[in-house]
């Protein structure tokens, strides 16, 4: 072999390997990155949707309270489908090129009245499951929801609550 082909061969060899090693450094990084997250997962919030609240409870009441929400959510369907297209038509009124007010008020109103209506639907699935529960359950129950459903309290609010309640139980009561 000629010295210029040692050269070529030296140097091909040279990026291969920069290569390899580069690619050897991302997997280990890669590597590093998912292991670290493992343990970071540990520390993330907890979901906040409103079927997480019976968490607390065992399997069955979970499954019972999912099918009570599933229930409720099926029975205001209607509520649903009326606030969704009530939604479409304010948007539409808000694109037109003359505002009409009064329009848009109804069209407003009917979306509220829908929203409201699809949300005591779903509250009452909720008192209605609730009912079912022993009071130690409905404890762990109310707990759920206030950190995790449609109840829950900003964690700033609750920390001043919490700090609230030791104070006032420290007072004496005036007569």
């Amino acid at each position: 072999m000629s010295g210029r082909a040692w050269k070529f061969l030296l140097v091909g060899s040279l990026v291969l390997n920069v290569f390899l090693i580069g690619g050897v450094a991302g997997g280990a990084y890669q590597w590093f990155a998912a292991h670290g997250r493992t343990t970071a997962t540990a520390a993330q919030p907890q979901p906040r949707a409103l079927r997480f609240a019976a968490e607390e409870l065992s399997v069955e009441r979970q499954r019972q309270f999912v099918d009570a929400l599933k229930d409720a959510r099926r029975e205001a369907r209607e509520y649903a489908r009326e606030g969704r297209d009530d939604r479409r038509e304010v948007l539409r009124l808000l694109a037109a090129p003359q505002l009409d007010r009064t329009a848009l008020d109804q069209a407003l109103n009917r979306t509220r009245e829908a929203d409201i209506a699809l949300r005591s639907r779903v509250e009452q699935g909720v008192a209605d499951f609730a009912a079912t529960l022993s009071p130690e359950e409905r404890v762990k129950f109310a707990e759920g929801l206030r950190e995790r459903g449609q109840w829950r309290i900003a964690q700033a609010q609750q920390q001043r609550q919490q700090q609230k309640q030791p104070a006032q139980n420290d007072q004496p009561a005036s007569e």
